[in-house]
């Protein structure tokens, strides 16, 4: 098989989301698994500029990340199948190794012969392995090729690995002598796992899949060997169980991503987009060499917008930065925390195409818990993928001690990292501070962080983590409980769909600013994220009637009581008054996973009236 034969297409967002490296991609006749990305051809791979984003992203990963880069991805549809721009793509391999014949039953490695792969150029979702002569089960039909896919079990550990599942191990309970082939059949009318069945040609050793999952799988499997076949290596040492997994579930990859919204961090066009691309202009020397890298930047459209200004004006920006004279210059890895600085300003700078704003006054009825209200008719969101683990999902965003292991994504150290842009329209709301910390001292209120905190230290208890670690505060559930019950309420009437709505909450207490304020925005690859429907409900009339009618939809859940009366110290679950029926949103929506939710903290419920922040509204 060529070795840039293509097999599929992904879009690139996806490469970041979905199918990044280490994941398994699940192609109509094949499955393959996204390669590390130190197999990834950088040059084809575009810069994105995002200072304060990078710089998380080195606190996370190392100082030797250089840039972040997009997805290769071809520039146009119509594309010759035999130019090198056909050739432009992510590197996959074959995952699992082990294939099963549709016709005959045969379990077998894809690599050891008796399977054979046809490839297909102008039809690449076409290409597939076939079983080269097979004679059906019983050995008495005319020798006739037949399809090949792939089989449907692996193992996975939360420690990141992904392996073949073991298949002569399991079927002889153990290791054997005996080198037979392996038939894998149904013996029933579903496609449960008691009726699934593997056995020996040469023994007649056989055993259901039933076996391989719940408690008695782990007596029935053997223990991890560390694999990554994304990077081709096997770690040392797994003290993880091994535990068997479907090809296609969810749990077998999860993303950790950082964001950062691109906001801008100086009122001078000019000044910002030097920040914006600081890694090209820091070492420059004088005017001269600023006029040379310039044009660079111009040809490979590195950094738009840069070649609009004079030579000496960017090297006075520049001075300016270098002399510490220029207040915005990126020296921490923060990223709300500029943020909350540009959407609580008087008067918000701008940074068209990819930041606009106009204030507006709170809506009718909540001027006493609303501060202010930001229409975003225009942001930049930059997304960075600094890693995943399987099994499990992390609590957080980013890594942070105790945390579960998080997989790699290339052998060594990388020097940079895939990340992707996306264009949007948002709506920020600043709350009233006085209002909020009068409201965190009711004894009502205390009672309820005591039970969430509860519920917190059982699930990190639960996963051997420090249970005084990371919750992030009764402020932050009353916000985040409010931006999912909104989410829910704009997905109705803006013309998005609930899952590309997004949410960021600012609750930060620690820094002797406090925050108080929700961000609820869209963001997409392409145009679809840019429509203005968001921001038109953002206006006075529209946002306070449908915070009365979230608010109102809030108070009875089609679960109460059990919803209302949900406890999350007995359970170690991370949310309270709280379920799918009245506040989760899509996964892609929510910043924690449908975590720190209770919506007693908003509204009067059948359990509790009176810690309401909005009263009987």
């Amino acid at each position: 098989m060529n070795d840039k034969s293509p097999v599929g297409e992904v879009r690139p967002s996806q490469l970041l989301w979905t199918y990044g490296p280490g994941a398994l991609i699940d192609l109509p006749s094949l499955s393959v698994v996204t390669m590390g990305i130190n197999h990834w051809e950088k040059d084809r791979c575009p810069p994105i500029e995002e200072a304060r984003l990078l710089a998380a992203v080195r606190k996370e990963v190392g100082a030797q990340v250089e840039t972040l880069r997009m997805p290769p991805f071809h520039k146009s549809e119509q594309v010759d199948l035999w130019s090198a721009e056909a050739n432009i793509g992510v590197p996959v391999r074959p995952f699992p190794r082990w294939l099963r014949c549709v016709k005959c039953g045969l379990l077998s490695e894809y690599d050891i012969g008796l399977f054979e792969i046809k490839e297909n150029r102008y039809r690449p979702e076409q290409t597939r392995f076939v079983h080269k002569g097979c004679k059906g089960s019983r050995g008495d039909q005319p020798a006739k090729d037949a399809d090949a896919v792939p089989a449907r079990f692996l193992l996975a550990c939360k420690n990141g690995h992904l392996d073949d599942f073991p298949w002569h191990y399991f079927v002889h309970t153990g290791t054997s002598t005996c080198k037979g082939t392996l038939r894998f059949f149904e013996s029933g009318a579903s496609l449960q796992t008691e009726n699934l069945w593997v056995k020996c040609d040469e023994c007649g050793a056989s055993r259901n899949m039933a076996h391989a999952f719940g408690r008695i799988g782990k007596e029935n499997l053997p223990g991890c060997r560390g694999r990554h076949p994304h990077l081709d290596v096997f770690d040392n040492v797994c003290t993880e169980d091994a535990r068997a997994v479907l090809l296609g579930a969810t749990n077998a990859w999860f993303p950790v991503t950082l964001s950062a919204l691109a906001i801008p961090l100086s009122a001078d066009p000019i000044s910002q987009l030097v920040q914006d691309g600081w890694d090209y202009f820091q070492d420059l020397d004088s005017p001269l060499e600023v006029s040379i890298t310039v044009k660079i930047l111009k040809k490979t459209g590195a950094l738009p917008g840069i070649d609009k200004h004079e030579p000496k004006d960017i090297w006075s920006a520049i001075e300016a930065i270098k002399s510490g004279k220029h207040n915005g210059s990126v020296s921490v890895a923060d990223i709300k925390g500029p943020e909350w600085e540009v959407l609580t300003n008087p008067n918000p700078p701008s940074d068209w195409p990819h930041f606009l704003s106009r204030s507006v006054t709170p809506p009718a009825g909540f001027e006493a818990k609303i501060a202010n209200v930001l229409l975003l008719e225009r942001l930049r969101e930059v997304n960075a993928l600094i890693g995943f683990t399987r099994v499990e999902v992390q609590e957080k965003s980013a890594s942070t001690t105790n945390e579960l292991e998080m997989a790699k994504l290339s052998l060594s150290p990388p020097t940079w990292i895939p990340a992707n842009q996306v264009h949007g329209e948002g709506i920020f709301i600043q709350f009233n501070e006085d209002e909020l910390a009068k409201w965190e001292t009711l004894k009502s209120v205390q009672n309820i962080r005591t039970k969430l905190f509860e519920g917190h230290q059982g699930w990190r208890n639960a996963r051997k983590l420090d249970p005084d670690e990371d919750f992030p505060g009764i402020r932050y559930v009353l916000l985040h409980t409010l931006a999912h019950l909104l989410i829910r309420e704009l997905a109705l009437e803006c013309g998005y769909n609930a899952a590309s709505i997004r949410e960021r909450i600012y609750a930060d207490t620690e820094n002797g600013d406090p925050q108080a304020g929700i961000l609820i925005y869209t963001a997409a690859a392409d145009s679809d994220g840019t429509l203005g429907g968001l921001v038109d409900l953002g206006k006075p009339e529209n946002l306070g009637r449908l915070m009365l009618q979230a608010l109102s939809r809030a108070k009875i859940c089609s679960s109460d009581p059990l919803c209302s009366e949900h406890h999350p110290g007995k359970d170690q679950s991370l949310h309270a008054a709280a379920c799918h029926a009245c506040s989760f949103v899509a996964e892609t929506s929510c910043e924690r996973g449908n975590r720190y939710l209770d919506r007693t903290l908003l509204i009067p419920t059948l359990e509790n009236s009176d810690a309401a922040f909005f009263g009987d509204k």
